[in-house]
């Protein structure tokens, strides 16, 4: 992780110039009780008091911490220089913001995004008090964009942990496959999924309530919900949503099963028609992918598509970035509604990685729904997943 966290400050260093803030500030205390999500890219450890962490767009990086941390932090080897105090962290944070006289000092808060609204109110007040009667109350600006360029951009290094996620996440989907008969339950199948994750020593990429999500035949719970008691029937399409954590970083993916009625050695042709349309749609999202994009005419292309081939609009974003979260960053590839605020009008970024996973409902058998994951490259977008290009078949 040292090497990730070294990454992710030579990152903010050059987001920063690129946005033309002079310094990016974070503030915190207790982290242990209260986490920053910024910290999990910058830091990677916990502080006590009152603790300033600065990075300047001119590639300094300062850590203010009180006394009884500087060895911590030291140890760390990530800020170059580390400020001890022992009465109050007043003096030394203005002594640092009069040696730089920043004209823009960004601060963790956001109203679109909760991975930049790490500054809690009573924190945000603290800090306004310690900065009175100087002027750099007036130079103070969200740090959502940088925020959110952070967390999309993947280094090397974390691309390369993504992709084992990814990678375990298939294989345990693989055996599943194997599971999966008439007559188990979605709860089965989900322990099944669980017990596999156990057995690496791994955490589920969000909460095991409803990871995995397992939906199977018509009149399904909707997407978010915890498998229930349903039983796998002959003639269910069967819909897995599942990832896993691995090194602190997620993977996020779908797949859909069919289950051959007696006599059937192939989905009926609605079914196949049904998932045909939603790997196309993902294709020509893909295709239409690129640094620049706006996020809601990637979500078009695919919703488009799908309605155009007679099926009702997803209910959702075609995708979300992920990362160190299962929904990560700050764009999200999004229909311009009312609950997606202005995220759907936002660029997408290279080295960013995305989720695409669009759904329709095949009438009388289940949901299909693939979600594959892709990562943004200068000319296009590759894939990191390798996709579900037919639906598998379940024998009885």
């Amino acid at each position: 992780m040292q090497s990730i966290y070294k990454e992710k400050i030579q990152q903010a260093i050059k987001i920063l110039n690129e946005l033309n803030i002079d310094m990016w500030l974070t503030y915190v205390r207790e982290t242990e009780t209260i986490r920053d999500p910024s910290l999990d890219l910058i830091l990677g450890t916990n502080c006590t008091w009152q603790s300033a962490f600065i990075i300047t767009k001119n590639g300094d990086t300062i850590a203010i911490v009180g006394s009884l941390d500087v060895a911590n932090i030291k140890s760390k080897n990530l800020f170059n220089e580390v400020i001890g105090y022992v009465q109050g962290i007043k003096d030394d944070l203005l002594k640092v913001l009069e040696k730089f006289n920043p004209q823009k000092i960004a601060i963790n808060y956001s109203r679109n995004s909760n991975l930049a609204d790490g500054l809690t109110h009573g924190m945000y007040l603290d800090l306004i008090d310690k900065l009175s009667g100087s002027s750099f109350v007036d130079k103070l600006v969200s740090s959502e964009e940088i925020i959110s360029l952070l967390r999309g951009r993947k280094s090397p290094t974390e691309l390369e942990l993504m992709k084992e996620a990814i990678k375990i996440t298939l294989e345990i989907f693989e055996l599943t496959g194997k599971f999966i008969k008439p007559g188990v339950s979605e709860k089965q199948i989900a322990e099944f999924i669980l017990n596999e994750v156990d057995k690496r020593g791994l955490e589920t990429a969000w909460d095991k309530e409803y990871c995995p999500s397992v939906f199977t035949g018509p009149d399904t719970a909707g997407a978010h919900a915890g498998p229930t008691d349903r039983l796998v029937q002959k003639g269910h399409v069967l819909n897995i949503d599942f990832g896993v954590k691995y090194k602190g970083y997620c993977s996020d993916l779908q797949r859909t099963w069919y289950i051959l009625r007696d006599n059937e050695n192939d989905a009926p042709p609605e079914v196949k028609k049904g998932f045909q349309v939603i790997v196309n749609s993902i294709q020509k999202a893909a295709d239409f992918m690129k640094p620049g994009s706006i996020a809601y005419e990637v979500d078009a292309v695919a919703r488009n598509y799908i309605v155009e081939n007679g099926y009702g609009e997803y209910p959702h974003a075609l995708g979300h970035q992920i990362g160190r979260k299962a929904h990560d960053g700050g764009v999200i590839l999004a229909p311009r509604w009312e609950r997606y605020g202005d995220i759907p009008y936002k660029k997408i970024g290279i080295d960013e990685v995305y989720t695409l996973e669009p759904r329709l409902t095949i009438s009388g058998y289940g949901i299909a729904t693939v979600e594959e994951e892709v990562v943004v490259r200068e000319n296009g977008v590759e894939f990191l997943s390798e996709p579900q290009k037919e639906i598998y078949l379940i024998k009885s």
